[in-house]
């Protein structure tokens, strides 16, 4: 039986297109729409997707946004959760919603701090991480965490 979970997965200039591939994986399994913010690093015209054999992107629902401002002048998302290394409120503590939108930023520079001083402290959501040698867990690794917490939390109502 299938749930329909009402969440949806932003990436602010994503730059690494193995990641994206595999969040677009993860979207499609779930029917998670993936919204892509700004410049991406790298194509995704049905002729680059078509010569990378990625042959679930037709399960995929994707809105590309020229921009963060284009992103919120849409319309479209209610609560916004951020996630990002530059806060002490751990994911599982967000009580995620219907519809909310998990934001996650490039694999080389994040949200960025000024990105993040624009968004209300209270939404901003780390991953902990237990090394403080490692800078950061990989973006799509990080979508999945994010995204199976909330769907955990949206069934367990």
């Amino acid at each position: 039986m299938s749930v329909e979970y009402d969440m949806n997965i932003v990436l602010v200039e994503p730059t690494i297109p193995q990641n994206t591939g595999s969040i677009a994986r993860t979207c499609a399994a779930t029917r998670t729409p993936l919204h892509l913010v700004g410049q991406l690093g790298f194509d995704i015209s049905e002729k680059a997707v078509r010569r990378a054999g990625l042959d679930y992107w037709p399960y995929v629902t994707i809105t590309q946004h020229r921009s963060w401002e284009a992103f919120q002048s849409s319309g479209t998302a209610k609560q916004c959760w951020y996630f990002t290394k530059f806060s002490d409120k751990p994911y599982y503590e967000a009580k995620f919603e219907p519809g909310d939108y998990l934001v996650f930023g490039s694999e080389t520079t994040g949200l960025g701090k000024e990105f993040l001083n624009q968004c209300p402290a209270e939404a901003l959501l780390s991953i902990p991480m237990d090394e403080p040698g490692v800078r950061s867990l990989n973006l799509s690794n990080a979508v999945s965490i994010g995204l199976f917490e909330a769907r955990r939390q949206l069934t367990l109502r």
